[in-house]
């Protein structure tokens, strides 16, 4: 997936629309939730999944931990 980068204007109200190239990319649709937060001097949008669309997203990720031997 390659960054898509696009201008947008915020209306009167303080809202914006997500441009339909970015909403495709990203898997976005109407209705569903995202949190938006600010950060290093930029805003960011990042989509909500649903609890079912997160299983197994973390499959073969390596859970071991190097742990002090006074940690054990």
């Amino acid at each position: 997936m390659g960054d898509v980068m696009t201008t947008v204007t915020v209306s009167p109200k303080y809202q914006v629309v997500i441009p339909k190239e970015i909403r495709e990319s990203m898997g976005i649709v109407s209705g569903q939730k995202v949190q938006i937060m600010s950060y290093q001097g930029r805003i960011e949008i990042i989509p909500l999944k649903p609890m079912e669309e997160m299983k197994g997203f973390l499959k073969g990720i390596d859970t071991s931990v190097v742990r002090e031997e006074d940690r054990v």
